[in-house]
């Protein structure tokens, strides 16, 4: 998961809210038609319109994914003024005591509101206060306070809760791209040579995974081995070796493409894929790296009676049909005969029957 899937998490989280809150209402609409009050009808039209409204918007949030948020305060704001509606005409049948049920009804409302909308405390006040406000009208000051204290304390405490949530996300959120981007930093370094800053051979297995079929030309494998370099390790120490790598490493580097692919193949080893390029051009790119590296100049006694500088060998081979494995087979067979030839030159491989 990425902090994309965590926002995708997010909004499934929601999705799941606005199913919730629609058959909450949905089954205290059909408790309320089931069991009505006495001496009062069973239905009123904003109550027969409730579950109607709500079967409809669960079928709309089923099959159309959208802006989850904003369609749950769509969808508290009219199941609101429903309820609004249900509970004002309800009452004119129970006039002139009619403050047990205003203050049954407000309880409702709030316990439909307080068990599906804590996440979002702006469907929270558009499912009820419409209620609380017409609940409010018709009790004649007979329990304002009580009507007061029981809309205004939970408003406040879900308010309160909401930007706690929000903070919350956000903190969560951040925290997962962060992880996510140091994974891939880590990642990133693991197909990393440490000591060249060249890809390793994991890091060539990924790249490979991104080429395609060549639209303009062929791919060419460039395997490049420095020459003698057990002889410069024994004669100049490994310390030494390793600064070899680096500056044949960089020379390597520079005389290719920033698209092309450098590797450290192996202990003095080195791969180049060239990409969509002739095979005049991969034999000129081996022969401009082999002449950079001769031109390093790093000095290289490896007998007593030569010294020379370091130089390597080449072999060049196509990659055909993205068969990695028999082009980088091809290149060392080509590698092998540019060493058997006096070595600090390029070779490249037969073509294959």
């Amino acid at each position: 998961m990425n902090a994309r899937s965590y926002q995708e998490l997010l909004n499934s989280k929601h999705r799941l809210a606005i199913l919730l809150f629609l058959l909450m209402n949905i089954a205290s609409s059909l408790f309320t038609l089931l069991m009505p009050l006495r001496n009062t009808p069973a239905i009123t039209p904003p109550l027969f319109g409730i579950p109607l409204f709500c079967l409809a918007a669960l079928l709309f949030t089923l099959r159309s994914p959208g802006n989850y948020i904003k369609r749950l305060e769509y969808f508290s704001g009219v199941l609101g003024l429903l309820w609004a509606g249900h509970i004002y005409m309800k009452s004119q049948y129970l006039l002139p005591n009619v403050q047990n049920y205003l203050i049954i009804s407000l309880f409702s409302i709030f316990f439909i509101s307080a068990i599906t909308l804590t996440d979002n405390v702006i469907a929270f006040c558009l499912h009820a206060v419409p209620s609380a406000l017409i609940i409010l009208l018709l009790d004649n000051q007979h329990n304002t306070l009580r009507i007061l204290f029981i809309s205004v304390l939970p408003i406040i405490a879900f308010s309160i809760h909401h930007l706690m949530l929000k903070r919350s996300e956000s903190f969560t959120y951040a925290l997962v791209a962060r992880l996510y981007e140091e994974r891939d930093k880590l990642s990133n370094l693991s197909m990393l040579d440490p000591l060249t800053g060249l890809y390793n051979r994991r890091g060539l297995e990924n790249k490979l995974t991104l080429l395609t079929t060549p639209q303009s030309g062929l791919h060419f494998v460039l395997l490049l081995d420095i020459d003698r370099f057990k002889a410069y390790n024994d004669h100049y120490g490994h310390t030494m070796g390793d600064q070899a790598l680096v500056k044949v490493a960089c020379a390597i580097r520079d005389a290719v493409r920033s698209r092309d692919i450098v590797v450290r193949y192996g202990g003095e080893e080195f791969l180049v894929l060239l990409t969509n390029v002739s095979k005049e051009y991969a034999a000129q790119q081996a022969e401009q790296i082999r002449l950079r590296v001769q031109a390093l100049a790093i000095p290289h006694g490896f007998n007593q009676l030569s010294a020379t500088y370091v130089t390597l060998s080449a072999g060049i081979s196509p990659l055909e049909q993205l068969d990695v494995d028999s082009a980088i087979r091809a290149a060392d067979s080509a590698l092998y005969q540019a060493k058997n030839n006096g070595r600090n030159s390029v070779r490249l491989a037969t073509a294959r029957p």
